[in-house]
């Protein structure tokens, strides 16, 4: 793979990575307000961004290399 590639698909995980942590933070943290019907702790709060973070890392980067791969013309599976 070519340096322009793994930089392309870098550059676009960390554009993508603060906006999807942030969703799956906000999905995760209203998910478990319901389900414990109260308001959540700043501990628990932290905690949740910490799993929402570990998460969206590999979401974004799988994300992003297959969006990168499609952009030049390849596939993954080699057609």
């Amino acid at each position: 793979m070519s340096s322009y590639f793994i930089l392309s698909v870098l550059i676009f995980a960390v554009m993508l990575f603060f906006p999807v942590s942030k969703m799956i933070w906000v999905i995760s943290v209203r998910r478990l307000e319901k389900k414990l019907q109260r308001q959540l702790t700043s501990e628990e709060l932290s905690g949740q961004l910490a799993r929402a973070r570990f998460i969206a890392l590999p979401v974004v980067l799988i994300f992003s290399f297959l969006f990168n791969l499609n952009m030049i013309g390849l596939s993954p599976n080699g057609t």
